[in-house]
C-alpha cells in the first residue's frame, strides 16, 4: 500500500564507517560519487535529506574514489570542492540517533566499507523493515545492498526474499582486485538470503533494478538512475496517496 508521502520526501542517506579492510593492508570507505550522484538527482528533485553513519562522526572516504577519474564523474569534484557539503559529512549522526524518525525513503551507499559493517545490523535491519513494511521506498547501490543481508522483516522472513536485485558482481569485484580482500561475495549473499540477483552483461555497465519500492543498483555508474527511480516511485506514492 503506498503511503501518504510528504512533500518534499524525507530521505535518510546510510553510509559506512569502514575505513579499512580488516584483512587487508589499505584502506576503504564510502565511495564518494555513489553518495554525491544521488544526493544530486533527489535534492534537485526537491526532497529533504539527512545523511547518517553507522558509527555516526566523521564519514571515511575510499581513497580511490578520489582519484581524478572518478571525481570527474557526474559532477563529484564539484560536490569534493563544496566545502558546505563536505562538512555533512564531518559529523554525521548514527543510526540510533535517526532510528526512531519516520523516512519516506532509505538509501544505502556503498563503498567496499558497508560489506564490514553494514550486513546484519540489527538497527540497520529495523530501519529498513519498518520502511518497507509502511510502504516508504527502500534503495542500495553498489555494496549497499549489504545492508540487506540479514535484515528481516516483522513475521522473521528476509527483507529480500523473493525481490529481485542488484549489487557489486563478482567480475567486478575481480577487476577491482578487491575479491581477495572481501569478507563474502555480495551476489552469493543476496542468494542466500532468497532474493532474485541479476547483473549487467558487462562490467561496470550501468543496471537499476526496480521491483515494487525496492531500488538497486550494480555499481558507481548506476547511482543516478537508483535515485531517478527512487524519485519516480515517492512521486507515484504520492499521487496513489490523494
Amino acid at each position: 500500500m503506498a503511503r501518504n508521502t510528504r512533500t518534499p520526501a524525507r530521505i535518510l542517506i546510510v553510509t559506512t564507517s569502514t575505513p579499512a579492510y580488516e584483512t587487508a593492508g589499505y584502506r576503504t570507505g564510502l565511495w564518494l560519487s555513489e553518495l554525491t550522484h544521488f544526493y544530486d538527482v533527489v535534492v534537485e528533485a526537491g526532497h529533504d535529506v539527512t545523511i547518517a553513519s553507522i558509527d555516526g562522526g566523521l564519514v571515511p572516504l575510499d581513497p580511490e574514489s578520489l582519484s581524478l577519474p572518478m571525481l570527474a564523474m557526474g559532477g563529484t569534484k564539484r560536490r569534493y570542492r563544496d566545502a558546505s557539503f563536505m562538512d555533512l559529512l564531518d559529523q554525521t549522526p548514527t543510526l540510533e540517533d535517526v532510528a526512531d524518525q519516520d523516512w519516506d525513503a532509505i538509501y544505502l551507499t556503498g563503498g567496499h566499507g558497508t560489506m564490514f559493517d553494514f550486513p546484519h545490523h540489527e538497527v540497520l535491519g529495523s530501519i529498513l523493515a519498518t520502511t518497507l513494511e509502511d510502504g516508504g521506498v527502500i534503495a542500495a547501490v553498489c555494496h549497499g545492498p549489504a545492508g540487506f543481508v540479514g535484515a528481516r522483516l516483522s513475521d522473521g522472513s528476509p527483507l529480500v526474499a523473493g525481490r529481485h536485485v542488484t549489487g557489486f558482481s563478482w567480475p567486478e569485484e575481480k577487476l577491482a582486485k578487491r575479491d581477495k580482500a572481501v569478507p563474502f561475495r555480495l551476489d552469493k549473499a543476496l542468494k542466500a538470503e532468497g532474493a532474485k540477483y541479476t547483473q549487467a552483461l558487462l562490467p561496470m555497465a550501468e543496471k537499476v533494478v526496480v521491483d515494487g519500492v525496492l531500488v538497486t543498483g550494480q555499481n558507481p555508474t548506476s547511482a543516478a538512475g537508483v535515485g531517478k527511480a527512487v524519485v519516480k516511485l515517492l512521486k507515484k506514492n504520492r499521487v496513489a496517496s490523494r
